[in-house]
């Protein structure tokens, strides 16, 4: 299916997620909706890449799929609260590297190779 150009479109930007919101138009000049997850991975090199996941929304389902989401959401809301609760997703949240890792574990491997003739 071949896209036209976006007729109204909002961004939202999440770490390292962006969502694009697009009303696009159909052949016979009809509004669907396109969301667009774009999710950035960083590799060991320094390289990156993208994956990107798309939904395309139609008229049709508009009200089928807001009264879900609306309950979707209520739910999670009323059981967890809106506090962000994974470490992950805190803003200083930094990933071990496995050479971090690997670093930490030779560190504890010699302080307690310990030589009791020494004592």
């Amino acid at each position: 299916m071949l896209e036209k150009e976006e007729i109204f479109s909002k961004v939202l930007r999440a770490g390292r997620r962006t969502y694009f919101f697009d009303v696009r138009s159909t052949k016979a000049d009809d509004y669907y909706i396109t969301i667009t997850e774009s999710k950035k991975f960083t590799e060991e090199d320094g390289s990156y890449h993208f994956k990107k996941h798309k939904i395309y929304l139609y008229k049709e389902d508009f009200t089928a799929f807001k009264e879900i989401l609306d309950k979707m959401i209520d739910f999670v809301l009323d059981h967890k609260g809106e506090e962000v609760i994974s470490e992950r997703h805190q803003k200083d949240f930094k990933r071990e590297s496995f050479s971090d890792t690997l670093d930490k574990i030779k560190s504890a491997d010699s302080f307690t190779n310990i030589d009791f003739d020494d004592i």
